[in-house]
């Protein structure tokens, strides 16, 4: 196991990428479309799929498909957090029971995948 953590931060690591591009999109989509404003919040979007995509490439070499798309399910979790952080969304007792659900969800999921590996 203490081989693949460095795996699984990575993982996060490009989820939570991920889950920025979404934000950045949210800006641009506020701009003026073809602002300047508009261009480089786009422009991030795309670094940040793209720094995104290639790190996906990194650790699905080294772990399982199906525990990579499990963990993939935080991206919820962090538009949560953005939304509160940079858009001051209110959030209710709904989404904190749905975060619960989707972090239990894949702790359970890798817990049982490290469990069912063969050494």
């Amino acid at each position: 196991m203490k081989s693949k953590s460095k795996y699984y931060l990575l993982l996060h690591i490009i989820i939570l990428i991920y889950s920025v591009s979404g934000v950045f999109s949210k800006l641009a989509g506020a701009k003026p479309f073809m602002s300047i404003y508009f261009f480089v919040f786009y422009a991030l979007v795309l670094f940040m799929l793209m720094v995104y995509a290639f790190g996906w490439q990194k650790v699905i070499k080294y772990l399982p498909l199906t525990t990579a798309y499990a963990n993939k399910a935080i991206t919820v979790v962090w538009g949560i957090v953005f939304g509160i952080l940079f858009f001051h969304e209110t959030i209710g007792i709904k989404d904190i029971i749905g975060a619960v659900i989707i972090i239990s969800g894949v702790l359970l999921y890798v817990r049982s995948d490290e469990e069912g590996e063969i050494e």
